[in-house]
């Protein structure tokens, strides 16, 4: 009898929070439902909104966002096609466009900066760069050649196996780039998201999307956020289009890239740091090997050649075996507390790996089959509004809700499991299981046509 009661009070609490967490990804996506609803069909607002929900709800990274799986979620198995015509009708509609979603994930980047604003604290803007991979298709908008990353994952060698073919491997697809902004601790908040082409009438290049992006930024937020870059933003081109923008960054510079020192000597990145002590050492905590490092740092000024402005390089070193890093600034290094910070704030970089990582793994973002560029744009827009809306379960005055989600629906031992700070896989899984097991009623019931 008692089983019996723990169970009954399990679901009436169940069928509470599945409504609860309902209500939070109404609460946080109607504001664009309220632009939208300005030019677009009260029903396609509301398969929206449905949307949103059936793509938390289905987990399947090779078909997590083909329309027909889809449909068969929203309206159940035997009206998928009905739903499937209610997706494409929405994502088909030219009343509404991606921007309209894209510019509500700036919104967003706006709160997140309003909401980091501290004296002693520096707020980050992470980017990164990426391709979405569509190796077998052939007919959809806007398809050029990107370097396939799961391709170098494959030719890695194997101890005990044949050598792999050397060389890069290229395959359909699109580039892609994405901007988070982050504070010194905490998740990151999904800000910006932009793909483009290389070939055909719409071709672009990376320099000038990201150069778009980057204008944006500085007009919108300006000094008050420091950028992060990573090597593959390194060059003296990139530098001068920031040092034309009022931002501060901080950028990776590769080992090989030349630097003019304050003697006046033209010398690789590795060089200028050749033969210099380390100014001071730390234990630090590196979050990716899950180990202490003894760390050391040096910093001195710089200047990128044929550009007027000096710069400060500073260099972080990990440890024998280990990779240093060469982290060129704008940001002024009075001292040895100063250089710190700078290895600190790059080392938030990994947010946006592990974002782009979850983009692809967890929300099957590479699995859509749409032909036509607005489509598929449109589909990823509302995929990035359900990353975000994930990341904000993360916020917390929503830890007890949380803890009850991950203890009753995603349960897992293991220290790894209990003390990882943002469980967002644990979080996907655990509130699919439920709302599985007990459909809000905002979504339409399963049978319904």
């Amino acid at each position: 009898m008692a089983k019996f009661r723990e169970k009954r009070a399990l679901g009436q609490a169940s069928v509470h929070q599945a409504e609860v967490l309902s209500q939070l990804c109404y609460v946080f996506v109607r504001p664009v439902l309220g632009r939208l609803h300005q030019g677009l069909d009260r029903r396609l607002v509301q398969t929206l909104l449905d949307l949103l929900q059936v793509i938390i709800l289905h987990r399947h990274r090779q078909h997590g966002l083909l329309l027909s799986e889809l449909g068969g979620h929203l309206l159940g198995p035997a009206h998928a096609p009905a739903g499937t015509k209610r997706i494409d009708r929405l994502l088909k509609s030219p009343r509404w466009q991606a921007a309209t979603l894209i510019e509500y994930l700036w919104d967003k980047g706006d709160e997140a900066v309003q909401r980091l604003t501290h004296p002693q604290d520096a707020i980050y803007v992470i980017w990164d760069e990426s391709v979405v991979e569509k190796p077998e298709s052939l007919k959809a908008d806007r398809l050029g050649p990107v370097r396939s990353s799961k391709a170098r994952r494959l030719l890695r060698i194997k101890p005990g196996y044949y050598t792999p073919p050397r060389g890069p491997a290229f395959v359909p697809g699109w580039n892609w780039l994405q901007v988070l902004v982050a504070g010194p601790r905490g998740p990151a908040t999904l800000a910006h998201l932009r793909w483009w082409t290389t070939r055909g009438a719409a071709a672009s290049d990376k320099r000038t999307e990201e150069d778009q992006v980057l204008q944006h930024v500085a007009r919108r937020w300006g000094r008050q956020v420091v950028h992060v870059w990573d090597q593959g933003f390194a060059g003296a081109p990139w530098v001068s289009q920031a040092l034309q923008q009022p931002v501060r960054f901080i950028l990776r510079w590769k080992k090989n890239y030349k630097l003019e020192t304050s003697t006046g000597q033209l010398r690789k990145a590795w060089e200028c740091a050749r033969g210099k002590r380390s100014l001071d050492h730390r234990l630090i905590y590196d979050a990716r090997r899950r180990c202490e490092r003894n760390t050391g740092v040096l910093y001195l000024p710089v200047r990128v050649p044929e550009l007027p402005v000096w710069l400060w390089l500073v260099v972080a070193r990990p440890g024998q075996g280990r990779t240093p890093w060469y982290l060129l600034t704008n940001e002024p290094i009075p001292d040895v507390a100063a250089a710190w910070q700078i290895v600190f704030a790059y080392s938030r970089r990994w947010q946006v790996e592990m974002s782009i990582r979850y983009s692809k793994s967890e929300l099957a973002l590479e699995s859509p089959r749409l032909r036509t560029w607005a489509a598929l744009t449109k589909l990823w827009a509302i995929l990035a509004l359900v990353q975000a809306f994930l990341v904000s379960l993360l916020d917390d005055r929503l830890a007890p809700l949380r803890t009850w989600l991950l203890q009753q629906w995603c349960a897992r031992t293991g220290q790894r499991n209990r003390t990882t700070p943002s469980p967002l896989y644990r979080l996907r899984l655990a509130l699919s299981a439920l709302w599985f097991a007990y459909r809000p009623s905002t979504l339409p019931r399963l049978n319904s046509g």
